[in-house]
């Protein structure tokens, strides 16, 4: 059949589960939100800014799966580009359509607005083919073909994909199949299939310790019930990096906790660090999963799979595929009849304090355990935030979303945006520091305009603790401005009911959450904390930092400098 090239567009994204479009309107792709408008299944949210719409579709994709972002063209897509690397850096799928000039102005090379008025158009793309795996500038002779073949790579690879639509083409109408796209993995060949699970048979019945070490990527590609089938299957114990918080259950007898590498727990350590046969599920021994490569795993133990690999004990096997391989795994491997003792984590000790103390970290997240729920949405900005997170237990059912590996601060509020619009049934709450907040907090207007009704932590140490930890304790450059914070979502005019909160004692603490259980809104809560206290092991992490991003002479010069100049500042008062 006939159908209009946006119109097919938004057919393709409906088909993968996506039902709303972040963005902002510019001159280039007003036609193609003309034809958002007019689909009752697809709803356009209007950011306050294009990275802020990256960021809330990123969110989004983590709870639905897909998600999409539409920007004009140069302005809009140079703005978003930050989000979207941050996508492809954690895996996740999302489509960036980009609003370009009418066709006949790119072919030709016409100066325009929005352009470096050079008569290039192939710069935008060449920045994004850094950052996607698939990039298309569609007309009407191959729209039909390269919408389906850029969206199959987004779902192949679980990462980011840029598709430029020309202004003057969206209704321009093409023959196309409306049937759904097809969605499936490539196929391993069955006899190297079958031969590579024969092999981990054989290697795990003759260990004597196995181990499985799992990252974000098995969440990503959905095997996280195959691990656990496996685990229980086999009788082994299994460990999550800090980059993969709660995607397996925690309370699971078989979890003995994160790995961290050096600064892991002792029995953790020993688990993975002396298995005889450690499978790793898509690891990836980055500087903050492994304690600035502390890390000691030995390659003649260690099996790694990745998404569309495989390495045994040093050996490549190409051409494997995570899900299948782990489905015959499971149907072929035999049952383990000895299980391992497993050491699990303690539980956390509940703090008895006078109601009058003054917050602390440590007060705060003890408090915090005891109020997440099954199938809470939490969210953790990088810093205070996510390292104190990373170390509680968390429900089975809940949902956890962070960025550890790009660490682009800011990004939790945007991302709030984006996962309630996936999941506005789901209890929502963000935890997020007074620095970050100040980088993104226009789109808190946007979650007050769409009625939305999350519980917003807003943690003020009074600047950039995470910094002040690793450099410039007392530096300027480590500062912000205070603001009044509780007042914010005053300032942004929802009509809707909102509870707003200052709390500067842990008695205080207790009553906001008491009475948020009972609340129906937005609520927003100012935690006021001292300036230098953070969980103990974010302090550990930022001095082994510091020391690996300056070197050891490096960190002694600059710390002997900023503590002059911290002298200087304090005696000229």
């Amino acid at each position: 059949m006939f159908m209009e090239i946006g119109e097919f567009l938004n057919l393709r994204l409906k088909q993968i589960g996506i039902q709303h479009l972040f963005g902002v309107p510019g001159d280039f792709n007003l036609s193609y939100l003309e034809q958002v408008e007019a689909d009752a299944q697809l709803e356009f949210i209007g950011n306050c800014n294009e990275l802020n719409a990256a960021y809330a579709a990123d969110g989004y994709a983590r709870i639905n799966g897909f998600a999409a972002l539409a920007t004009t063209y140069g302005v809009g897509d140079l703005s978003a580009i930050n989000g979207i690397a941050g996508a492809y850096a954690e895996n996740v799928p999302m489509v960036h359509i980009s609003g370009i000039p009418p066709l006949h102005v790119v072919q030709k090379g016409i100066l325009v607005h929005h352009t470096l008025v050079d008569g290039n158009y192939d710069n935008i793309m060449n920045c994004m083919k850094e950052f996607t795996v698939a990039q298309t500038r569609l007309t009407p002779a191959n729209a039909a073909s390269e919408i389906d073949r850029v969206l199959r790579q987004c779902f192949i690879e679980r990462r980011p994909v840029h598709i430029q639509l020309a202004s003057d083409i969206t209704h321009v109408k093409i023959e196309v199949d409306t049937r759904p796209l097809e969605l499936r993995y490539p196929a391993v060949e069955p006899d190297l299939l079958r031969s590579v699970v024969d092999q981990l048979c054989c290697i795990l019945a003759k260990a004597k310790s196995p181990a499985l070490l799992i990252d974000n990527e098995a969440a990503v590609f959905g095997v996280t019930a195959l691990l656990h089938d496996l685990s229980n299957k086999c009788s082994i114990p299994f460990a999550s990096m800090n980059t993969a918080k709660n995607i397996m259950d925690e309370g699971s007898p078989r979890y003995v906790g994160t790995y961290v590498g050096g600064a892991s727990q002792p029995h953790v350590k020993n688990v993975i660090e002396q298995s005889d046969c450690l499978i790793g599920i898509g690891v990836r021994f980055t500087d903050v999963g492994s304690a600035v490569f502390t890390h000691q795993i030995a390659t003649k133990n260690y099996i790694e799979i990745k998404p569309y690999g495989l390495n045994i004990f040093g050996q490549d096997v190409p051409g494997i595929e995570i899900g299948q391989l782990l489905a015959e795994l499971n149907k072929k491997v035999a049952p383990r009849k000895a299980p391992q003792p497993v050491l699990t984590q303690q539980p956390v000790q509940r703090i008895e304090v006078p109601e009058q103390q003054k917050l602390s970290q440590e007060l705060l997240w003890n408090a915090i355990a005891g109020f997440l729920k099954e199938h809470d949405v939490i969210i953790g900005e990088v810093g205070t935030s996510n390292s104190a997170l990373s170390g509680l237990k968390l429900p089975a059912s809940a949902k956890y979303i962070a960025q550890p590996l790009w660490g682009s601060i800011g990004y939790t509020l945007p991302a709030l945006l984006g996962s309630l619009l996936a999941a506005p049934e789901r209890r929502q709450i963000l935890f997020i520091g007074d620095g970050s907040f100040q980088l993104t907090v226009q789109e808190l207007s946007t979650i007050i305009r769409h009625g939305l009704k999350p519980i917003i932590f807003l943690l003020n140490n009074g600047g950039y603790t995470i910094e002040r930890l690793i450099m410039g304790e007392n530096a300027a450059y480590n500062d912000i401005q205070n603001w009044n914070y509780a007042e914010i979502p005053a300032v942004f005019n929802g009509s809707k009911a909102y509870q707003s909160h200052v709390v500067e004692t842990i008695g205080q603490l207790k009553q906001v959450l008491e009475n948020v259980q009972q609340q129906d809104g937005l609520t927003f809560v100012e935690l006021k904390l001292p300036a230098m206290d953070a969980p103990m092991s974010l302090k550990k992490f930022a001095n082994v930092i510091a020391r690996f991003d300056y070197g050891d002479r490096g960190y002694d010069i600059l710390t002997q400098r900023s503590q002059a100049i911290e002298c200087k500042n304090a005696s000229s008062f």
